[in-house]
């Protein structure tokens, strides 16, 4: 049970070891079956490993508040696996995980989980690891690492705020997984009892050269079918060969479809041309029948990647040839109908673009929390520290 202390009166500075404790609860009645790790983004997950025949009952028990963390691979990932259990339901983890809890009612959770999701008590952390073949990071090493900890109201006013945007995070992620149900199912209605037609009869190739040498924006496709600053060495490349890419056409790769199991094609949607490889086909619809993004998302799916793979040449690059992507055949519905699946589609974009932005903001905001209690802990009390 956690001890009641008197609400420290200034900014403290104290180690980890000073705040948590190492408790070891077994899931010894097995009645848990939820297994999860820690991954470096400091977030519990369902775990990957395959617990088929393992006795469950030497995994650890995680309970709301409390942490868990992977410090095996510290030196190699340069950053600690660490996080805050929020659930209400008790999860186990790995018996190899040290799981902790705070060990007084004078300190917050969330807080030590912001002072810990930061990138310095990374590079610190990588810093103190050792030099095993794993790189881990000794538990003493962790107990060691020092936290500056200002007064009890002024640790729930900062993770007031972490939490609220928490919050709103959360809000996103599950209305994505709403849309993207709804998408899901609008696709399986397309696909049964609609007439397929060969990409080849809705996309054709073109070829405009940027030969003014006018466009200098030169990009690639990545493996997530985005468009992305070229990582090519451009200095002396003369780009006055390179092909021109307009809003709503697609650039293809056909090369290396099999090695990364992808069909590697995105729609451009700016309003400025870009460039792209030679070595890259422009395509763009043909006629009326079909919209840029019913197609893109189509190709978006998981299964039209795995079809790529199915029929990507054997040669070494593994590529999907121009006339081989042609022959694929996809689902033609009305325009309405098309129009309707792609909204859905555009709307998670739209929400997996703001949720990425999100996530990067609550990673960049701990610094400025933390540096914000810590100058108001000690304004609060005449700076002394």
């Amino acid at each position: 049970m956690r001890k009641t202390l008197k609400s420290q009166s200034v900014v403290r500075c104290v180690t980890i070891g000073d705040l948590l404790e190492e408790i070891d609860v077994r899931n010894s009645d097995g009645s848990i079956n939820d297994v999860r790790g820690v991954n470096i983004n400091k977030q519990f997950i369902p775990t990957a490993a395959n617990i088929s025949g393992i006795d469950l009952t030497k995994y650890k028990v995680v309970r709301k508040n409390q942490f868990a963390a992977n410090f095996m691979h510290v030196l190699r990932d340069q950053k600690i696996p660490f996080g805050l259990y929020r659930k209400n339901e008790p999860c186990i983890v790995s018996p190899a995980y040290p799981v902790f809890q705070v060990k007084s009612d004078a300190t917050l959770p969330e807080y030590i989980m912001m002072w810990l999701n930061r990138a310095e008590r990374d590079r610190y952390a990588w810093f103190v690891s050792d030099s095993s073949v794993r790189g881990g990071l000794e538990l003493s090493r962790f107990f060691e690492i020092e936290i500056s900890l200002p007064p009890l109201a002024i640790q729930q006013k900062y993770v007031n705020i972490y939490n609220a945007m928490l919050a709103n995070f959360s809000i996103q992620v599950n209305s994505l997984k709403n849309v993207t149900a709804a998408l899901v199912a609008s696709i399986e209605m397309v696909r049964r009892g609609t007439p397929r037609v060969a990409i080849g009869v809705l996309l054709e190739e073109i070829d405009v050269r940027n030969s003014s040498g006018e466009i200098k924006n030169a990009q690639g496709i990545n493996i997530n079918k985005e468009f992305m600053p070229s990582v090519a060495n451009l200095s002396g490349t003369d780009l006055t060969k390179y092909k021109v890419v307009k809003k709503n056409q697609f650039a293809y790769s056909a090369m290396q479809t099999g090695r990364d199991e992808c069909i590697r094609m995105a729609l451009f949607q700016g309003d400025e041309p870009i460039i792209v490889s030679p070595a890259y086909s422009v395509l763009q619809i043909r006629g009326n029948s079909v919209l840029a993004e019913y197609v893109m998302l189509w190709f978006s799916r998981c299964e039209s990647d795995r079809y790529g793979w199915f029929i990507s040449d054997g040669s070494i690059r593994a590529s999907l040839e121009l006339p081989r992507f042609y022959e694929i055949e996809i689902p033609l519905p009305s325009l309405e109908q098309q129009r309707a699946v792609a909204n859905l589609y555009n709307a998670r974009r739209l929400m997996q673009r703001n949720i990425t932005a999100l996530g990067n903001m609550l990673r960049d905001i701990c610094p400025i929390l933390i540096k914000g209690a810590q100058e108001e802990g000690t304004a609060a009390h005449g700076g002394r520290k």
